[in-house]
């Protein structure tokens, strides 16, 4: 065994020659239009298996696993692995690469070809953590709808465009915080949880990315408010971002008077801004609205 860093030291795991030939094989070219950039490094998905701190009891969900790089690292770390991917050609590929790379976990896989946002269930048992290298234009809409659907999913790591981990990691006062953030929040401890060079993809992207670790919140948020009903106030408050929140809020509580009263009855300024809101504050905000409804 070579000590260089050809594909042959990379054991059961994609190289960058085997991606190529997989993809060659395959007649696939990676689209921008899906967001595709295949990691080609063994030693990054080692890296993001290490950091999502799987577990040999974990059941993993993997979204958009494309030629399989990830996934074969997963497979080898956790109990099982469940992958969902949209692309047809690439779905149809992934359970040969894995009976071919690891045959002994082969019966541990799982293929769900669908895309990611109509995905409402699973095979097999309820999956723990959600790991992915999720594509770009869809990063957080599939990672909210993944929370929300998946009560069970305790641990998140995902790779995604380093702005939006940024803005999913945000804190309230920080210029990038918003609906991201928010919402994020509502299920879980978001941190950012490391940066990810372009050198590792093929084709490199001409953006760099970073991890984002979510850990769910052991207690859901205590509100008597529905997350319909908070995520509604805070879709109202960053839709118009620079306006204050008795402004923004008006055509959510039928009026700016009727937001202001959401909003003192909440112990929230009216002259306050979304960015400057905790989740907790967006709750209580619901909460009044409620209330003022319903008096």
């Amino acid at each position: 065994m070579s000590n260089s860093s050809s594909s042959d030291d990379s054991g059961p795991l994609l190289g960058p020659a085997d991606v190529r030939e997989l993809a060659a094989a395959l007649g696939v070219r990676p689209t921008k239009q899906r967001g595709q950039n295949f990691v080609i490094d063994a030693n990054t998905v080692r890296r993001i298996v290490r950091t999502a701190e799987v577990r040999p009891d974990d059941v993993v969900v993997e979204v958009g696993p494309g030629l399989g790089s990830l996934t074969l690292a997963l497979l080898e770390a956790a109990d099982r692995v469940t992958a969902v991917e949209i692309d047809e050609v690439l779905a149809a590929a992934l359970p040969a690469t894995v009976a071919a790379r690891l045959p002994e976990r082969a019966d541990r896989f799982a293929l769900v070809h669908r895309d990611a946002m109509h995905v409402t269930e699973l095979p097999g048992p309820a999956p723990t953590a959600l790991v992915a290298n999720l594509p770009y234009n869809v990063a957080v809409p599939v990672l909210l709808h993944m929370l929300a659907t998946f009560p069970t999913i305790d641990r998140t790591l995902v790779m995604v465009q380093a702005e939006v981990a940024d803005r999913l990691a945000a804190r309230p006062g920080n210029k990038v915080y918003g609906v991201p953030s928010v919402k994020a929040n509502w299920y879980a401890e978001v941190k950012r949880a490391g940066a990810i060079g372009r050198n590792v993809f093929w084709p490199a992207p001409n953006v760099d990315s970073g991890l984002v670790s979510l850990v769910r919140r052991e207690k859901p948020l205590e509100t008597t408010a529905s997350r319909d009903e908070v995520f509604a106030v805070v879709d109202a408050a960053f839709a118009q971002r620079r306006k204050t929140l008795r402004a923004a809020l008006s055509g959510w509580a039928g009026s700016a008077a009727a937001a202001e009263a959401a909003l003192v009855a909440a112990g929230i300024s009216p002259q306050a801004r979304g960015e400057a809101l905790t989740v907790e504050e967006f709750a209580r905000i619901a909460e009044n609205k409620r209330q003022g409804d319903g008096g």
